[in-house]
């Protein structure tokens, strides 16, 4: 494994980033740049989840290759409907793994990833949302759950201003994206 830096800073940014006005946005920026400082990716998105078990992609850091507003049935793998149901993160650690569990990986392999960790964002019992975070093979550990997971509970409020209004007004989306 390699060894991560202190997430004390990146948690004070995502923080302070809660105060800007560009919300949910400057939120979810902060969040990708923290996750990248202290834990490290090579893509980075954010979903939330709607009835019915679609997810839609309300973040990425290449949105080129994976644009906001992306949507897929997520509940119907299994791994993912313990995600959703359950909150149950999911951790993959290699290409065989990641080939194996996600018939869409094409395109995270064409980038070099080769494994991942998709985090539940969970309010009140409820998985409102998830960051899915992917590497290169062998990249994140059972050691990087807990720590994701509370930089992704942090962006709380910005998940449920998207739950509640169904938008996004970002730096990266100046566009609001209706649901």
């Amino acid at each position: 494994m390699t060894a991560r830096p202190d997430p004390l800073p990146y948690l004070a940014r995502l923080a302070l980033a809660q105060a800007e006005p560009a919300q949910p946005g400057a939120t979810l920026a902060a969040l990708d740049a923290a996750l990248a400082g202290a834990v490290g990716h090579i893509l980075c998105t954010m979903q939330v989840h709607h009835a019915g078990g679609e997810a839609e992609r309300v973040w990425s850091n290449l949105p080129d290759a994976y644009p906001v507003g992306g949507r897929k049935l997520a509940s119907a793998a299994p791994r993912m409907r313990e995600l959703m149901q359950h909150g149950r993160p999911i951790l993959i650690r290699t290409e065989a793994e990641l080939r194996a569990s996600y018939p869409d990986h094409a395109g995270a392999t064409a980038l070099g990833c080769g494994s991942a960790m998709n985090t539940p964002l969970r309010w009140q019992g409820r998985t409102l949302g998830q960051v899915n975070l992917m590497h290169r093979s062998g990249w994140y550990t059972e050691d990087d759950l807990m720590l994701v997971r509370c930089f992704a509970q942090m962006a709380m409020p910005a998940f449920l201003i998207l739950a509640e209004t169904g938008t996004i007004r970002s730096p990266q989306s100046p566009q609001a994206t209706g649901t």
